[in-house]
C-alpha cells in the first residue's frame, strides 16, 4: 500500500479567511456533488472569553441560494486546549458547535457527509458559519475533500 499524500489525495479549499470575531464569518459554499463527504476543519485563537458558535449550512448553489442550517447531526471532533495537547476528542452529533471560554488555542472538525443534505429540494452545496463573538478570537476554516469522484486533481472546481 502506497504512503498517503494529502496534496496529491484531497483538495484543500479554504473556507474562512483568517479573520477577527467581531462579525460573524460566513465561509465559502462548496459544491458536494463530486463527493460523499467533507471534513470541516476550523480554527481558533480564543484571545477573549466570548465563546465561539460554529454552524453548517447547505444551499441551491455557490451564492448561498436558498442557505438554511442543515437539520441532521453530524461527526464533530474538537482540541479545546491545542498548547497541551494534540489530540481530537469526538463530541455528540450535532447541527453546530460552540467552544468553551477558556483563552485557548482550538481545532474543531466537522466531518459532513452528503447524506444530511436535503438533495430532494435540490441542496447540494454547504458552508461553514462563525456567529459574531469578539474581535480578540481569531478564526479560519478550510474544507478537505477526499474521495472525489474523479481525483483530487481531475474534478470540477468545488466552489463554482
Amino acid at each position: 500500500m502506497g504512503r498517503f499524500s494529502l496534496a496529491e489525495e484531497t483538495r484543500i479549499v479554504e473556507a474562512i479567511a483568517p479573520c477577527t470575531g467581531a462579525a460573524a464569518a460566513a465561509g465559502d459554499y462548496i459544491n458536494m456533488r463530486y463527493t460523499p463527504r467533507v471534513a470541516i476543519v476550523v480554527h481558533i485563537a480564543q484571545g477573549n472569553a466570548a465563546t465561539v458558535a460554529l454552524t453548517i449550512e447547505q444551499a441551491k448553489a455557490a451564492a448561498g441560494t436558498g442557505s438554511k442550517p442543515i437539520t441532521e447531526g453530524v461527526p464533530i471532533w474538537a482540541n479545546e486546549d491545542c498548547a497541551a495537547d494534540d489530540k481530537l476528542t469526538e463530541k455528540d452529533k450535532a447541527v453546530g458547535f460552540t467552544t468553551s471560554a477558556a483563552l485557548k488555542n482550538k481545532i474543531v472538525v466537522f466531518h459532513v457527509d452528503t447524506d444530511v443534505l436535503d438533495k430532494a429540494n435540490g441542496y447540494e452545496w454547504i458552508c461553514v458559519k462563525a456567529a459574531q463573538s469578539n474581535a480578540a478570537n481569531l478564526i479560519s476554516a478550510e474544507y478537505i475533500v477526499g474521495d472525489l469522484r474523479y481525483g483530487a486533481q481531475d474534478s470540477p472546481s468545488l466552489i463554482s
